[in-house]
């Protein structure tokens, strides 16, 4: 029998084993299981080792059982009073995460578990020790990640909205021998784009890139009834690029009487040479242009990002050549299954 705890009637002892039997709060259960050991023979360290605790924390349950016995072994916080972490306090503490310091009065543009704490007590009045925040954030799901850059659209909101509904009841009520595309381009990097992948535990994928970096330039016009792209590639993003593209859907629809081009307000879209291509066409294309800095208005958008997903990102390719042949095949492979899905829904 160690000495560091008393000698205690059996009866005491099988109380406390039916109290372990029956306990449900982790931190109790450890505390019992400390003095069980203890009294069943083990010493301080073997009672650490077995339980995977600090040999201090043995000493310490040892200590509150000598002095209280049974008592001694319940969680001194409960006297503490109501629960700082309530629904409001966890409430706010969401609106505050979701909003930013500048908001609230202070400098800082990001946030910090200790300015939280500072921010929490002039909203609830209740101060939290930095520890217990974490829980706090825990069980609001907070996460530390990186904020997505945007650029605002310097018209007002009631403009982009006019002009975006303009160009959706384009597409909806496009008549049957006009057709509309959606365009823009997309850069093709030798350097792979670095992205999320699964990996195993303890285990850091590498990506390796090429020692000079090395570019190409896709236009793509996607379809708006069949999902088809047409694209050409380039070395240059210019507006020679642009007008290459141009001529892709007026040759590739020979009956549309107006093929309507939606489009951002990138500067190859608007120089001389776009002019006089759209000039060569007699009428046939129209470009209708999207408010600035509005992408989610170009459906191609989508394209681009299933191109980088399934192929440029974290790519192993050698070379530009071979890159590239992966490009063309995913994409060649996308037109299949468009003509599928469309062949499907017409039968």
């Amino acid at each position: 029998m160690t000495a560091i705890v008393p000698k205690v009637r059996y009866a005491v002892k099988e109380r406390l084993l039916r109290w372990l039997r029956r306990c449900a709060d982790a931190g109790l259960k450890t505390r019992l299981l400390i003095i069980v050991n203890l009294l069943n023979g083990r010493d301080p360290r073997q009672t650490a080792a077995v339980l995977h605790v600090h040999r201090a924390t043995v000493y310490r349950v040892a200590r509150r059982f000598r002095e209280r016995g049974e008592v001694g072994l319940l969680d001194r916080r409960e006297d503490n009073g109501p629960a700082k972490l309530d629904e409001r306090f966890l409430a706010i503490l969401d609106e505050v995460v979701r909003s930013r310091p500048q908001d609230h009065g202070w400098r800082r543009p990001t946030w910090t578990r200790e300015l939280l704490v500072a921010t929490l007590v002039r909203r609830t009045g209740v101060r939290v020790h930095v520890a217990t925040l974490s829980r706090a954030l825990a069980l609001i799901r907070a996460r530390r990640g990186r904020p997505r850059p945007t650029v605002t659209c310097p018209w007002a909101k009631g403009a982009k909205t006019r002009r975006l509904n303009r160009l959706r009841r384009l597409v909806e009520s496009l008549p049957r021998r006009e057709v509309a595309v959606y365009e823009d381009e997309v850069d093709v990097h030798l350097h792979p784009k670095i992205g999320l992948d699964w990996m195993g535990c303890g285990q850091q994928k590498e990506v390796e890139t090429p020692g000079q970096n090395a570019k190409r330039y896709l236009a793509g016009a996607l379809d708006v009834r069949t999902g088809q792209l047409l694209w050409v590639e380039g070395t240059q993003k210019n507006a020679w690029l642009f007008v290459t593209l141009l001529a892709k859907p007026y040759h590739h629809y020979p009956r549309a009487r107006v093929i309507h081009v939606i489009l951002d307000n990138y500067r190859i879209h608007t120089g001389l040479q776009a002019a006089w291509a759209l000039a060569q066409a007699g009428g046939r294309l129209q470009l209708h242009f999207l408010p600035p800095y509005s992408p989610e208005g170009n459906r191609i958008e989508r394209v681009w990002e299933d191109l980088h997903a399934n192929v440029t990102r974290n790519h192993t390719c050698p070379d530009l050549a071979t890159l590239m042949r992966e490009v063309r095949y995913y994409l060649r492979k996308r037109n299949r299954r468009a003509r599928q899905h469309q062949r499907r829904g017409a039968a």
